[in-house]
C-alpha cells in the first residue's frame, strides 16, 4: 500500500499494488494493473494482438463475452483497526462487479460512472486482508434485458445483432462509433483507497457561489461533516480562504451529531479577483480549506481550488427566433471550441501529462470552451482541473447520446445515482459551465425516422421515456444538487440541420457538409445561433498510419485503411468533396496530404462564417477535438497527439482579432 495523503487523525492509502487477475474459471492467475481494464492486462501478458493495428480489432471482442476476476492482499495493523472507522473507496468499476472482502460480499455495483465509499471496519482483520473483484460480462449480463424487451433500440454505435449498450451506465463509445474501435471493456478503472479515520470526516465541501460581481462575490461554504463516533461531540470548524498573501478564515463552534451533519458558513469577499475564460485574462483560482478539530487536534480537512465568476447561459426569445450564449462575469462570450471525446479506448492510459498537453492544445488554438460529448464519459478529475487552470469552460453532456433509452425503475435509480454523484464530484469547478441531458436524441426522435421502425406501443414508450429522463428526472436533480446551474434537455434543443427555420432557435448540429454533402461556401448562409456541432473528416497525417497499417496497406479502400474508417460514407465524400477544390491526387500519400489542408480549409471556412455573425451566432465548436485510437475522423488532434491542419487552421480561425 502506499500513502495518499493524512491529516493528523486519519491516513488514505492507495491500493495499486499486488493485483492479479484471472479468466474465469481458468484459476491462472497473472499481475494485473489497477487502475486499468482488463484489456491491457491481457496486452500486457501477450494474450492479446494490439487492438488498434491492422484488423485486429476483430481478434479481441471474445474479451467482452467473458467474466474476469481480480484480487489483491493488503496488510492492516492492530493500530490501525483501533480507528474509529475504516472505509474502502472505489472510484470507478467497469461495470457490473461483485466486490469481496475477506468473505463478505460487500457490493454489487451496475454503474460504471459511480464511485462507492464502503464502511468495512468490522470486515478488516488485523494482518492479511483478501479483496477479490469479480467482473460480469457486460453483454451476457444485459441479455436476458434484451430478450424480454424483443427489439432494438435505434443505438447506432452498437453493431451487434443484438443493441445491448442501451442497458448498461457504461461509456457508449466503447460499444463502437462511427470514429471508434469497439473495446468493451471491464476492470478497475479509477483508483482503490482504504481511510482509517478518527472523530470525523468532511464527506462534501461545496462552496456555492450565490452572486459574484467585480465589487463582491458571496459564497456559502456547505460542508457535510461525518461524526464516526456514536456521541455527540463539540468541534472547531474553519474555512480558511486565500489567493496570494490575501487570506481570511471563518470559524464556528459546533455540536456535531452521531452520523451526518450538515453546515452553512456564509462568506462575502470583497473586490474578489475574478476567475476569467482564456483570452480574457488570467484563470484565478482560490484556496478553499475546510478543517475540522475535535478537543484541540485537527481529525479531517479538504481543500477545494475555486474560480470566482459568473456564468450565465442566455437562452431566451428575440426577435430572431431563440437566443443562445454564454455570458462571463457579465459580458456576452462568442465561444471558441472543440467537442471532446474520450482520450483513449482504454481509459486509464489517459495519464495527468495527456491531460496537462491536451489543455496546452485547446488554449494555443485560441479556444475558450470545450464540450463534454454525451457518448463517453464524465471525465477524469484531472480534466476539469486542467480547463480550471488554462481558463476554458466545460460544456458537460449527461452520458446519453444518439438513441432512446429504458426508463425503467431499476435504470431510472441508476441514472439518479450517477448523476448526483458526477454533480457532486464536479460542481466546484469553475470552468463547468453548463448541463445538457443527451446528445441528439431528440433530434433523432423527430427527424431520423426512428417512429417508422417500432410500433405504436414501443414508440409511446420511448417518447415517454425522453420526457421522464430529460425532461423531468435530470433538471429536478440538477436544481437539487448543482443549484443556479444551467441545464437544457438535449442538443441540439431542437434544430435540424436540414430544416432552415430551426437554424434560428438555440444551438444547431449542422451536417449539411457531412451527410448533406454540400460544399463548403453552404455554412456562410446556415448561420445557426451557436453551432455545437459541424466537421469533416480527414486521415491522420502518414506517420500515424504507419502506427497501424503497412505499405501494402496504403490504399484508399484496402482493408485495413476501411477498417480503420467508420464513417459509411467517409471515403467517398472526402474524394467527392476534395474534388470541388482541387485536383483528386492518384497517389496515397498527396491524397492523405491534400485531405488534411482539405479539412483544415473547410472548418476555417465555417468558424469564420460564424464570428463574421457575431452577434447573431455566439459560438462556434467544431466536431471533433480529438480521437481514442488512430483512426480516420472529424478530429483536428490525432490519438498521438499529433495536431492536423484543421487544428493550425483553427488556431488562425480563433485569433483574437480576425480580419476577414
Amino acid at each position: 500500500m502506499a500513502i495518499a495523503g493524512a491529516s493528523a487523525q486519519s491516513q488514505t492509502y492507495v491500493l495499486d499494488k499486488g493485483w492479479e487477475f484471472s479468466q474465469a474459471g481458468s484459476n491462472e492467475w497473472m499481475s494485473a494493473r489497477v487502475p486499468g481494464t482488463v484489456h491491457q492486462d491481457l496486452l500486457d501478458h501477450g494474450r492479446l494482438p494490439d487492438p488498434f493495428y491492422g484488423m485486429n480489432e476483430l481478434k479481441v471482442q471474445w474479451v467482452e463475452k467473458e467474466d474476469w476476476l481480480y484480487r489483491t492482499v493488503f496488510t492492516v495493523t492492530a493500530d490501525q483497526l483501533k480507528s474509529d472507522a475504516a472505509w474502502l473507496t472505489f472510484e470507478g468499476l467497469d461495470t457490473y462487479a461483485d466486490v469481496y472482502l475477506n468473505g463478505s460480499l460487500l457490493l454489487k455495483a451496475d454503474n460504471m460512472f459511480v464511485g462507492h465509499k464502503l464502511a468495512v471496519k468490522d470486515v478488516l482483520r488485523e494482518g492479511e486482508n483478501r479483496l477479490m473483484i469479480r467482473f460480469r460480462s457486460p453483454v451476457e449480463e444485459t441479455a436476458p434485458q434484451w430478450d424480454t424487451d424483443g427489439f432494438n433500440y435505434p443505438a447506432d454505435n452498437d453493431h451487434s445483432e443484438k443493441r445491448m449498450s442501451v442497458y448498461t451506465r457504461k461509456a457508449p463509445y466503447s460499444y463502437g462509433w462511427d470514429w471508434g474501435i469497439r473495446l468493451a471493456t471491464s476492470g478497475i478503472w479509477r483508483p482503490v483507497k482504504l481511510t482509517f479515520c478518527n472523530g470525523a470526516a468532511i464527506d462534501d465541501f461545496f462552496v456555492r457561489q450565490q452572486e459574484v460581481t467585480e465589487q463582491v462575490a458571496k459564497v456559502d461554504n456547505q460542508l457535510e461533516i461525518n461524526n464516526v463516533i456514536s456521541t455527540p461531540k463539540e468541534a472547531q470548524v474553519k474555512v480558511v480562504y486565500a489567493y496570494g498573501e490575501q487570506a481570511d478564515t471563518l470559524t464556528r463552534t459546533v455540536v456535531l451529531q452521531p452520523g451526518k451533519n450538515s453546515l452553512s458558513m456564509p462568506a462575502w469577499i470583497e473586490k474578489p479577483h475574478l476567475w476569467m475564460p482564456n483570452g480574457w485574462g488570467d484563470p484565478v483560482l482560490y484556496t478553499f480549506t475546510a478543517t475540522v478539530s475535535v478537543d484541540g487536534k485537527e481529525v479531517a480537512s479538504r481543500e477545494e481550488a475555486i474560480g470566482l465568476r459568473s456564468i450565465r447561459v442566455v437562452m431566451e426569445d428575440d426577435k430572431d427566433g431563440k437566443s443562445f450564449y454564454f455570458e462571463v462575469n457579465g459580458k456576452p462570450m462568442f465561444a471558441k471550441g472543440s467537442n471532446y471525446i474520450p482520450g483513449d479506448a482504454l481509459l486509464p492510459n489517459m495519464t495527468g501529462e495527456r491531460y496537462a498537453r491536451l489543455f496546452e492544445d485547446i488554449r494555443a488554438a485560441n479556444m475558450n470552451m470545450v464540450r463534454v460529448w454525451g457518448g463517453g464519459i464524465y471525465e477524469d478529475d484531472r480534466f476539469y482541473e486542467e480547463a480550471d487552470r488554462n481558463g476554458i469552460l466545460v460544456w458537460q453532456d449527461f452520458i446519453f447520446a444518439c438513441t432512446t433509452y429504458p426508463h425503467d425503475p431499476t435504470f431510472l435509480k441508476r441514472v439518479s445515482e450517477e448523476a448526483v454523484y458526477n454533480m457532486r464530484r464536479l460542481r466546484n469547478h469553475a470552468s463547468l459551465a453548463m448541463w445538457c441531458g443527451n446528445n441528439e436524441i431528440y433530434e433523432g426522435m423527430r427527424y431520423w425516422g426512428w417512429k417508422d421502425k417500432y410500433s405504436p406501443v414501443v414508440w409511446k414508450e420511448m417518447t415517454e421515456g425522453y420526457d421522464v429522463l430529460f425532461r423531468q428526472l435530470l433538471p429536478e436533480l440538477v436544481a437539487a444538487n448543482d443549484p443556479g446551474r444551467f441545464y437544457m434537455h438535449g442538443s441540439p434543443y431542437e434544430a435540424n440541420w436540414g430544416r432552415p427555420e430551426s437554424w434560428k432557435i438555440a444551438d444547431s448540429h449542422n451536417w449539411g457538409t457531412w451527410y448533406g454533402q454540400k460544399p463548403f461556401e453552404s455554412l456562410d448562409t446556415e448561420i445557426p445561433r451557436f453551432m455545437s456541432e459541424y466537421g469533416f473528416q480527414a486521415f491522420p497525417e502518414m506517420k500515424t498510419i504507419r502506427m497501424f497499417a503497412s505499405p501494402e496497406d496504403y490504399e484508399l479502400e484496402s482493408p485495413v485503411m476501411n477498417a480503420h474508417q467508420k464513417a459509411s460514407i467517409g471515403n467517398f465524400l472526402i474524394k467527392k468533396t476534395m474534388a470541388l477544390y482541387y485536383k483528386v491526387p492518384e497517389k496515397f500519400e498527396d491524397l492523405i496530404y491534400a485531405g488534411l489542408i482539405l479539412q483544415g480549409q473547410g472548418m476555417r471556412h465555417g468558424i469564420e462564417a460564424h464570428r463574421r455573425h457575431r452577434p447573431y451566432c455566439m459560438g462556434s465548436l467544431p466536431w471533433q477535438l480529438n480521437d481514442s485510437w488512430p483512426v480516420v475522423s472529424w478530429s483536428s488532434i490525432d490519438y498521438y497527439g499529433n495536431w492536423k491542419a484543421m487544428h493550425y487552421q483553427i488556431r488562425r480561425a480563433f485569433a483574437p482579432v480576425l480580419v476577414d
